[in-house]
């Protein structure tokens, strides 16, 4: 039987990570096992170990992908929004938490990750992927450099910390309505 194509392999990838998106964001990490995820791939369990070394690492993969959609969620929503600074501070913000605590993306990154990859590892990939955008969205903004990190970290703090309190809200759609209302006024006070 022919080996299979880079460009299978990559499907194949994609298509795992895809199914254990899907089951982590639904059943959470500790009742998801490879069996369930390669038998939803389509896929064998010897499978999914080649491109995964075990279920950690493939979750970890899992909870980069959304970390970085999370991000790119961010920058489309300030580079669609007026260009002054502030209004794409405002328009990334509220991306960020919108992103953040929707779908998979909320199960994944708010409930499971922490504990999963740890806090310091959850901290870094934030700190490369949304944390980075605000940054630079702050400094556009007119936050003085000799502040710059501070106030990242203080609004970086304030936006996980409110989809955290979404995530763990009976309604999560008061909740994130609530949170944008607050959010709102963090950046008026804040950046005018």
């Amino acid at each position: 039987m022919p080996r299979a194509s880079a460009a299978d392999a990559a499907q194949t990838a994609q298509r795992i990570l895809d199914s254990a998106k899907e089951l982590f964001s639904v059943r959470g990490f500790s009742d998801v096992s490879v069996d369930d995820v390669a038998r939803d791939a389509g896929v064998t369990r010897g499978a999914v170990y080649h491109h995964y070394r075990n279920k950690v690492a493939l979750f970890d993969e899992v909870v980069a992908q959304l970390q970085a959609d999370v991000a790119r969620a961010v920058v489309a929503a300030a580079q669609r929004a007026d260009a002054h600074p502030h209004e794409q501070l405002r328009a990334g913000s509220h991306a960020f938490l919108d992103a953040i605590t929707d779908g998979a993306a909320m199960r994944i990154l708010l409930v499971d990750a922490p504990a999963v990859t740890g806090w310091q590892e959850w901290r870094r990939l934030d700190a490369e992927n949304s944390a980075t955008h605000l940054r630079e969205a702050l400094r556009a903004a007119g936050i003085p450099e000799e502040t710059l990190d501070a106030s990242t970290a203080q609004l970086s703090g304030a936006m996980n910390e409110a989809a955290l309190w979404t995530a763990q809200h009976d309604d999560t759609d008061l909740a994130r309505q609530q949170s944008h209302e607050v959010l709102d006024r963090l950046l008026t006070a804040y950046v005018s």
